[in-house]
């Protein structure tokens, strides 16, 4: 018998709670959040599965050939859903791909809620997301803070007006804006809380001049350890930031920043400062002071 959207949800949950350091744990506001959206509703009817099948080639997962399948996917904890592949030049229609360009996508639910935990977006905040997607995590977010005070923006004018029309068939209307958002957007700044779904290797200045003081700025930001990290910090409202890496994840780069540039010159450390002390109790490494 399959099993329904909300019986899949709360397995997800279920999977998601056997996880540790965040998630949902002290956040019951997106425990209950989670619970009462509903993921399917915000999934294209044809998607891209994230891993490769024996053929080489990613397939399409269609909600109208095997609705059990897209289901089970969509609630699958660790999964994402690609949703476009080289800015729309590959096409869902044409089904499976070798195309590994993936420019868009429905993130996994578990790196969702994470992200959402350590934003810890307040009742009120005003809340800019970087990244709109499918609009899920608007809707989560939404249930926080209050659609009216979400600004969430979109490079894609397809992906954005579908996300607006999804968002509005729950009732929900936060300023949508078609734009580039390494510009952030000043006419509704200055903000609470900024979420990239988007990675990024600096620091956008924009985001930093439109931040409140104490602000939080949360986004993906490239590494030379071959996967980005979920940076948390704290902005002093006057175009400065500080604060810490909390996670790794991997998230697609915007696409004002796709191209390489030297680590050095992103402010990282060069590895010959790295130091390593290893014993039979186990290693250490850390930057050589």
């Amino acid at each position: 018998m399959a099993k329904t959207a909300a019986g899949l949800r709360r397995q997800c949950m279920d999977t998601i709670d056997t996880y540790q350091g965040g998630y949902f744990h002290d956040r019951p506001w997106l425990r209950t959040a989670f619970a009462a959206t509903p993921r399917e509703h915000f999934t294209p009817d044809r998607v891209w599965w994230h891993q490769r099948a024996e053929d080489g080639r990613y397939p399409v997962l269609d909600r109208h050939a095997d609705p059990d399948q897209w289901l089970q996917a969509v609630y699958t904890a660790d999964a994402a859903l690609v949703t476009q592949i080289a800015d729309g030049a590959v096409r869902v229609e044409d089904g499976p791909t070798t195309s590994n360009d993936f420019t868009s996508s429905l993130s996994c639910p578990l790196v969702v809620v994470n992200m959402l935990h350590h934003l810890d977006p307040q009742p009120g905040d005003a809340v800019l997301e970087i990244g709109t997607g499918t609009g899920y995590s608007t809707a989560l977010l939404a249930a926080r803070v209050g659609a009216r005070n979400i600004t969430t923006v979109e490079i894609d004018a397809t992906i954005a007006e579908r996300a607006r029309d999804k968002l509005n068939g729950l009732g929900l209307a936060p300023t949508v804006v078609v734009g580039d958002g390494e510009q952030g957007h000043p006419a509704r700044a200055s903000y609470d809380r900024l979420i990239s779904t988007a990675a990024v290797q600096r620091i956008p200045p924009a985001w930093l001049d439109q931040m409140s003081t104490d602000g939080t700025i949360l986004t993906p930001l490239a590494t030379p350890f071959g996967s980005d990290a979920l940076a948390l910090l704290r902005c002093d409202g006057h175009g400065a930031a500080e604060g810490r890496l909390v996670a790794a994840v991997n998230f697609m780069p915007v696409r004002g920043q796709r191209g390489h540039r030297r680590w050095r010159d992103l402010g990282w450390f060069r590895f010959p400062d790295l130091h390593v002390t290893v014993d039979h109790d186990g290693q250490d490494i850390r930057i050589q002071k």
